[in-house]
């Protein structure tokens, strides 16, 4: 009989671990810091550089990693499902990454209207340098079939969206993409990989940043792209190493560190948001709360058929009398929710959404200020506590 497959908790523990030398072997991943890496000989040196070149994932120069990287490179291909993991210094690094590898001058990609906001700020203006073109397209329609191109290559979506949780269905998207020789890549930064695993679900390409969960405690940015296709591993590599590409040793350690106890500390996070959710559902100022996890979320079936729990993000949108400037004296009073435009680490965070960000955004549309809230570590009743107290203050 074959050997159990061990739960991913179990895999994330064991992720990486050298060997024993000398009949023992540190528990904690050693941090390996250098530029430079040394050779028994000419032979070894050459022997290494054509396993490079050949797609292994050896180094032969710092830049390349240590065997402080390759234990994180396992421990997020664990996360993800996937053969090949390539690390980034940031999240949007690894999606510029991603575009520049996959497309060429003259091809279409197809964005989902909802995505992390910079891939329609910094990333579209660099492709339509580069003479590429993107057509954004509303995701719970569906695949958008409708804008199909004969030159159109590239696929791109997150799942759940940005600030409103939108969930698509992955699986029809793959099914949509195979179908037309297209390329789907997916933003997993909202699951971490612990949550949901799109290369599961039907894409080709799943992106995270690890700056989010996996780290978990703020202290770090980076991020991670992973494919079970070892054709566009290469193609992402070859653009890796055009780019220089790096990541620190501390950091990768330290996400490696994070990504040990991520499923407790998302268990914990969405515990918190859960109520919270539930909470603000009964506040007379709130219009509308977004959550996947809730029963009434348009998204709340897909989330429960693909996904295996929540993290510790809630939206909600204020009633019509609110304006920006209500949203922003509302943060402003919270003690507890720090300013901040982040998440995914221990602490708990308020923003109120980029008007901008959210007028791009057609899974709802709403004229009124939306508030994105981080459920941290902190006691839940102490955070409702922290906004029951926020909106009395700002009551008008």
């Amino acid at each position: 009989m074959d050997e159990r497959v061990h739960a991913l908790s179990t895999r994330l523990l064991h992720a990486g671990l050298g060997a024993f030398d000398d009949g023992a072997a540190p528990v904690s991943v050693p941090v390996v810091r250098t530029s430079t890496v040394r050779f028994a000989s000419s032979a070894e040196h050459e022997r290494l550089q054509r396993l490079r070149h050949d797609g292994e994932n050896v180094a032969t120069y710092g830049r390349h990693g240590t065997a402080t990287h390759r234990a994180l490179e396992a421990a997020i291909g664990e996360l993800e499902g996937a053969t090949h993991t390539l690390l980034a210094p940031s999240g949007l690094s690894a999606i510029t990454l991603v575009f520049l590898s996959l497309l060429a001058p003259g091809d279409h990609v197809l964005i989902q209207d909802s995505v992390y906001g910079p891939v329609r700020e910094r990333i579209e203006p660099l492709l339509a340098r580069l003479g590429i073109e993107a057509t954004y397209f509303a995701a719970q329609n569906g695949p958008p079939r409708d804008a199909l191109r004969a030159n159109t290559r590239l696929v791109y979506v997150e799942s759940p969206s940005s600030f409103l949780y939108e969930i698509i269905d992955l699986p029809a998207f793959g099914a949509f993409a195979r179908e037309h020789g297209l390329i789907l890549a997916a933003d997993n930064t909202w699951s971490a990989g612990w949550l949901h695993q799109p290369l599961a679900h039907g894409a080709h390409v799943s992106i995270q940043a690890t700056t989010k969960y996996a780290g978990g405690h703020s202290d770090l940015m980076q991020g991670a792209v992973s494919t079970n296709d070892a054709a566009l591993a290469q193609r992402l590599r070859d653009t890796h190493e055009a780019l220089g590409l790096s990541v620190g040793a501390d950091d990768a350690w330290l996400a490696l560190r994070g990504i040990r106890t991520i499923g407790v500390r998302l268990a914990q996070h969405a515990r918190h948001a859960l109520a919270i959710a539930e909470y603000l559902q009964g506040e007379r100022a709130v219009a509308r709360v977004f959550h996947p996890a809730l029963p009434d979320d348009p998204g709340h079936a897909l989330w429960q058929r693909d996904f295996r729990g929540a993290n510790g993000l809630v939206s909600f949108a204020f009633t019509p009398r609110h304006d920006a400037a209500h949203a922003r004296a509302f943060v402003d009073a919270l003690r507890l929710f720090s300013h901040g435009a982040s998440w995914g680490g221990f602490e708990s965070l308020a923003l109120v959404a980029p008007a901008a960000r959210l007028g791009a955004h057609s899974y709802v549309r709403t004229e009124t200020p939306v508030v994105r809230l981080h459920a941290g570590l902190e006691d839940p009743s102490d955070l409702i506590d922290d906004l029951r107290r926020a909106f009395r203050l700002t009551s008008s």
